[in-house]
């Protein structure tokens, strides 16, 4: 099964085209609706798919992590999707998929996958309130795909964030407020409502001022606006903003495309931009400085983007 994932170098040639490869996965056919839902995961966080090993339960786990599994040696954390999704169904869970997000691996079960598919980001939206609402604010996007399927990508990251309490307000400890009396502001853009939420406490504790996007096209408009207002009054955009915080994945324009469209405009000299993704292989930082990122940062390290970003103001 895990041949489906293992030509990674072919993949690493889609930054900056506006396109993901997601892998379709299925929870089952839920009882409610008769259909059996189609969800995608980026197939850059997934290492592996396995049939169900033997798993370990232990005491007091939160809802919906079944237990362990031994996988080489490291213990990894098993979460079944199919009950974080509310989704009551006759189908039990099948596979394993094994998934890394910024450095954690996890496992998570489900019932079947299907194949993976290349999807243009101008194609995915964010999800209907009414559909996002039903899932717990679990789907991040959706997208139509050729054969009328509606896929919905998972928002791994309030997945664990609700499974594991990964990112609880331990992490802000030690950051502190910027010295100086200067004032800085940066715009950020990411998809993930966990991430924005963690992004805005670290800034709010380093006293940086910040506009926020959900996606880069979003994100675009907003530099586009600034930019000519900055033109017009023949000052540098560095007056307003000083640096670009954007997430990889994202709706309608991702951070490689933004990352390229900052760098290629004139209005826009000496921006910095710095990526802030889950996607935190080697590969995905390669691809990051490919199309212009001054630097990457993975994400859910408050500590780490916040010495990032004073090493960026200070040269300034």
């Amino acid at each position: 099964m895990s041949t489906l994932i293992d030509s990674i170098d072919e993949r690493t040639k889609l930054a900056g085209t506006n396109h993901l490869e997601v892998l379709l996965f299925s929870l089952g056919t839920n009882d409610d609706t008769g259909r059996d839902e189609v969800f995608g995961i980026n197939v850059f966080k997934v290492r592996e798919v396995l049939n169900i090993p033997d798993i370990t339960s232990a005491p007091e786990m939160p809802e919906g992590v079944e237990g362990f599994v031994s996988l080489r040696g490291e213990m990894v954390p098993i979460i079944n999707l199919q009950k974080f999704c509310k989704l009551t169904s006759n189908d039990e869970p099948n596979i394993l998929m094994i998934t890394e997000y910024n450095t954690h691996v996890q496992g998570f079960l489900v019932k079947a996958v299907d194949t993976i598919q290349r999807l243009n980001w101008e194609q995915v939206k964010e999800p209907p309130p009414l559909l996002s609402k039903r899932l717990g604010g679990l789907v991040t996007a959706v997208s139509e795909l050729q054969d009328k399927r509606l896929v919905m990508i998972m928002d791994v990251e309030k997945v664990l964030a609700d499974a594991a309490d990964f990112y609880d307000e331990s992490v802000f400890d030690g950051i502190a407020q910027l010295d100086g009396e200067q004032q800085f502001t940066i715009l950020f853009a990411d998809d993930s409502n966990i991430a924005r939420k963690q992004i805005t406490g670290c800034l709010d504790h380093m006293g940086v001022k910040h506009y926020s996007a959900h996606n880069g096209a979003k994100a675009w408009e907003m530099l586009d606006e600034i930019a000519t207002r900055c033109e017009k009054q023949e000052r540098s955009i560095l007056t307003e903003i000083q640096a670009v915080l954007t997430d990889v994945e994202m709706p309608e324009m991702d951070g490689y495309v933004l990352t390229q469209k900052i760098k290629s405009d004139p209005r826009m000299a000496g921006l910095p931009v710095i990526m802030h993704s889950s996607l935190t292989a080697t590969a995905n930082m390669a691809m990051g400085k490919s199309v212009g990122a001054d630097e990457y940062v993975p994400k859910f390290e408050p500590k780490q983007l916040a010495s990032t970003l004073q090493r960026f103001f200070a040269s300034i």
